[in-house]
């Protein structure tokens, strides 16, 4: 530590505050399902997993290790050009969650750092092969792999209890959310937390303080670790409204299965060392659980949205991490002029968002009218079972009422009959 100069130390906290917007960026991949079918109440959601992430961090080092010295060239590699990646990383968390959108804070920790490392040492310090077969591979596979085993995992569990009591399979099944969700966010501490310390420790080698190849010191990890959580106990209500409530409506059963088919994925990906995007396992889970229950709604506009955030994520990071690379590298001012720039778009960024708040208190209210369901979803849902407990008299029972409901709405309309309905 006491070979840390001045800027490997902003360059360090940089990358701790990253770490913070990572953990409220990304509360949404574990709890968003819990909170949204009321398996555990908001507070109570990002308590646990802000503590099972912290836990998290100290279980593996092989997603550091794939950051510090597999996606650029350790040589050549300065402090400047790490911190010229960690704002257009922080930059681009910061504007999708303000507009709600679960992006992949992993996504934009590469692009920046890719982005500044062809501004500084040319497209030869980014090592290609690791960046396709550990990043975009990955990217591309996970939601996939995520969403038909969620997919799958619903449709069974349907299947399973479908002459079971609706009310206690629905207990059950919340009770087992909670312990998915446990699991999501110990996957996310794993996989996540190790992507700032590798930064942290590809920082520590570029300025001399660790030799190429060495695996985090302990420091780092517990840094990192609590970073994360910290943030992920402040929750990022935004992301989790689009998660829990915009993207489609789940059930308890369909949480469950999209929680342990995401845990899954990801837990597999951070044995595998590869720099998997949490964001993308829920997401496709979350979508794939949507599509698994008939008359299961997915809201494409939001699902649309979100595709085009994946895809800008990459080269937005980029071209920040670049045009800040630039600038730092003409001196200690032009450090600061990036530094001030970082905290000026921050609060930026925070003062807007209190224009409209969501927070623990409204994070289930959607806002906005239901999207009818598109061609894709109607397709799927023809083909998929209905849910457990429903029946002819369940049926019956749900036309009388609504016959009963728009009778008492407009009384001067007459009675209304169930073919009217």
């Amino acid at each position: 530590m006491e070979h840390i100069t001045l800027l490997l130390a902003i360059v360090i906290v940089t990358a701790l505050v990253f770490d913070f917007t990572n953990g409220f960026h990304d509360t949404a991949n574990a709890m968003a399902t819990t909170i949204s079918t009321g398996a555990m109440k908001p507070k109570a959601a990002v308590a646990m997993s802000a503590v099972l992430n912290l836990v998290g961090a100290f279980l593996s080092v092989e997603v550091a290790k794939t950051i510090s010295s597999g996606i650029v060239n350790e040589s050549g590699i300065t402090p400047e050009v790490i911190f010229a990646a960690l704002v257009g990383a922080i930059l681009w968390n910061l504007l999708t969650w303000l507009i709600g959108l679960p992006s992949s804070s992993s996504h934009a920790l590469m692009g920046g750092l890719i982005g500044a490392t062809i501004a500084s040492v040319g497209i030869s310090g980014v090592n290609g092969g690791t960046v396709v077969t550990k990043v975009l591979i990955p990217a591309i596979a996970a939601p996939l792999v995520a969403g038909i085993a969620a997919y799958l995992a619903s449709r069974l569990t349907y299947r399973l209890g479908r002459n079971t009591d609706p009310k206690s399979t629905a207990k059950g099944y919340r009770a087992g959310q909670i312990a998915s969700a446990g699991l999501v966010s110990l996957a996310h501490g794993t996989n996540d937390a190790q992507k700032t310390m590798g930064v942290i420790t590809l920082a520590l080698v570029a300025g001399g303080v660790l030799v190429p190849g060495s695996n985090p010191p302990m420091w780092v990890i517990a840094s990192a670790g609590i970073a994360i959580a910290l943030g992920t106990y402040l929750g990022g209500w935004r992301i989790i409204r689009t998660m829990g409530k915009g993207l489609t409506d789940l059930q308890p059963q369909q949480g469950f299965a999209a929680q342990t088919s995401a845990a899954s994925v990801i837990l597999a990906s951070s044995n595998l060392g590869f720099s998997l995007s949490t964001t993308h396992s829920c997401s496709g889970a979350v979508m794939g659980a949507g599509l698994g229950r008939k008359g299961g709604v997915v809201r494409w506009s939001t699902a649309t949205r979100m595709f085009v955030a994946w895809g800008l994520t990459l080269p937005a990071a980029g071209l920040v991490a670049a045009g800040s690379e630039y600038i730092t590298k003409q001196g200690d001012w032009g450090v600061a002029v990036v530094a001030t720039f970082l905290v000026v778009s921050s609060a930026a960024i925070w003062f807007i968002s209190r224009r409209q708040v969501v927070d623990h208190t409204n994070v289930n209210d959607t806002g906005e009218d239901a999207e009818p369901a598109g061609v894709v979803t109607a397709a799927i849902a023809a083909v998929t079972p209905p849910p457990a407990g429903t029946s002819m008299d369940t049926s019956l029972d749900d036309l009388k009422t609504t016959i009963t409901a728009r009778n008492a709405a407009t009384p001067e309309a007459g009675p209304a009959s169930p073919a009217a309905v």
